[in-house]
This record gives C-alpha cells, structure tokens and sequence, in this order.
C-alpha cells in the first residue's frame, strides 16, 4: 500500500509542491516581525527561486542522466556551468528589475548565488541518485521474486511426480497382497491424486486439508506393511484454521517409511503434529539400519533437500527444522510459525 502510493504520479507532483512551498516560505516564517512584503520583493522572490527549481529537474531528470550516468564529467561540468552563469545572469536580471541594487553589492550577491546554487546541485543529484538506486532495488526485488517463484514451482512439480511414484508402487504392492483391500485403497488414492492436481498449484492451503492429505497417505503405508511395521501416528492436535505449503511435510513421512522399513528388528515409525497458538510441532522417528542407510540415501531423489529448499525459500526466519541420528532413531523435528 505504501509503496503504491509512494508510486502514484499525482501523489509525487503533490509532495513535489509542497516540499517547496516549505521550502520558500521559511524565510518569511522565521523573520522577526511577521508583516506582509511588498508585492514587488514577493515577486522577485518567487520567479528567483523558479530558476533554481528549473535547474534542480534540469540537473536531475537530464544532465545527471544524459552525461554524469554515462561518465561524461567533463561535459557534465560544463554543463553545470553553463546552468550557474544561466542562474546568476537570470537573477541579475530580476535583481536590476525590481531592486536597483548599487554596483558594490553585486560580487556579494554573486556570491550568495554560488553557494546557494551549491546547495540545489548537491540536492538535485542527492534526488535522482537515491531515485534510481530505489528503482534500482525494486527492480532486483521483483526478480529476485520471480526467479523464488519458479524455483518453487519447480520444486512442487518434482514433489508430485515423486510421491505418485511411491504410492503407485504401494497399489503394486497391495494388488499382490490381498486383492480385497485395493478398492479402498484406490479410493483413496484417488483423493490423493485430486489433492495433488487441485490443491497442489495453490500458494498456501488449509492446514485441515494437508493432515488429511497426510492421513490418506499414511494408510495407505499401513494398509501395505501390515504388523510389519509398528505406526504411531497422531496428527489432531489443530485448534485454529491456519494455512500451510501444500505438500510440504510429506517428505519427512516418505523419508521415514523409506528409511524406517526393510531389514531391520522392529520396524517403528511415530509420527506427531500439533498447531496451537500460531506455531506447527511436527516430528517424524524411524528406526533404522545403519548398513542400509547409505544406499538409500544415493537413492531418495528429491526428498529432504526439497523441503529443506521450501522451507528456506518460503519461511525463512519462521521455522526451526532439526534432524538427529541417535540410538538408532532417525528423527525429523520442524517448528513453523503458522498464519
């Protein structure tokens, strides 16, 4: 909103005007006696200081521009010149006109000029110099954020890609394994497979709609391992409406099941979420085979290092991920600031 403003040309002219008037009219504020000038010493006041606000966007809209940005400093100083003797002819002029001045006051006052046109010049190239390093920075800004918008697109188009592929292998899995539980599980692979679709290309999702997602997903594992693998899994601990990036916490669950099954004794995934007061808890633990991890590893596509990307690119200062090994546990713990 501020920027917007800041940016409306109307706006600019507005507070162009009135930074001048501010301007002009101290020296009539701060004078002892307060009564009015005569007409003629206003006038001459006025059209004076127009030659120095002409040279003020001369100098900042065309010789800065035109001859100082392109390293013409030779040109430039000749230029600037060219505006003082323009400046103090101008103002000799309006001085002879309303005024009268006898000739000993004229060095004096060409002098007062000088410094005076110091002051325009220094403010004029302060104007545009800070003009264009403004711009300058909006302008990397706005790359800056399309080159994160499609880095995050192309993130979420490997996220989906990579999950259909572990869940297709589960139907797989399940179609060999007892036929009577590929109904249900078709079902809800479907849902998933909407989710993805739908759901997916939107920047932020309700949180509601990710654990279910999450729910759909960790049955399906379930429904595929059996009592092979001891899930613990407690994902209702949600006491506002927030919003979240969509598949953003699937990898921990397919990192675990990844990780967490195969040979190894008692096979255990224990798997926790909790949104409260703005802030998400949410911890993955698997057991795991010191021996198998590292072929996995070369093996697990995109997995953590996307989310770990995501979460960098979308939540910054607001999230907290930790992953320890130890006692053979893996465990994925990740505090969020929710909205």
């Amino acid at each position: 909103m501020k920027f917007s403003l800041v940016s409306n040309r109307w706006f600019r002219i507005l507070l162009h005007i009135a930074v001048w008037v501010v301007l002009f009219t101290l020296p009539f504020l701060m004078r002892p006696q307060r009564e009015m000038p005569p007409a003629r010493e206003i006038v001459s006041y006025m059209l004076g200081n127009a030659t120095f606000i002409a040279f003020f966007y001369l100098n900042a809209y065309l010789l800065v521009p035109a001859l100082l940005s392109k390293r013409h400093y030779w040109r430039y100083v000749l230029a600037v010149i060219g505006g003082y003797a323009t400046v103090v002819l101008l103002q000799s002029i309006l001085s002879l006109y309303f005024h009268r001045p006898d000739q000993k006051s004229f060095w004096p006052h060409v002098l007062f000029l000088f410094f005076l046109f110091l002051f325009f010049l220094a403010s004029s190239m302060a104007f545009r110099l800070i003009g264009d390093q403004i711009i300058a920075d909006q302008r990397a800004k706005d790359t800056e954020n399309e080159h994160l918008k499609t880095e995050l697109s192309f993130l979420r188009s490997q996220a989906s890609p990579h999950f259909m592929f572990n869940v297709l292998n589960n139907m797989v899995a399940l179609a060999r394994k007892n036929s009577d539980l590929l109904e249900p599980s078709l079902i809800k692979l479907s849902s998933l497979i909407r989710y993805t679709v739908y759901e997916a290309n939107e920047e932020k999702v309700d949180l509601d709609k990710e654990i279910e997602y999450l729910k759909s997903y960790i049955d399906l594992q379930q429904q595929r391992f059996g009592k092979n693998v001891d899930f613990t899994v407690d994902l209702d601990q949600v006491d506002d409406h927030y919003q979240i990036e969509p598949m953003l916490l699937i990898s921990f669950v397919e990192n675990a099941i990844k990780h967490g099954t195969g040979f190894m004794a008692n096979p255990s995934i224990d798997i926790k979420l909790k949104a409260e007061k703005g802030r998400l808890d949410f911890l993955v633990k698997n057991r795991y085979n010191p021996d198998s991890l590292e072929v996995k590893d070369r093996t697990s596509g995109i997995g953590l290092s996307n989310v770990k990307r995501r979460l960098d690119l979308l939540y910054q200062q607001q999230h907290q991920l930790n992953i320890v090994r130890s006692d053979g546990w893996f465990t994925v713990s990740l505090q969020l600031t929710l909205h």
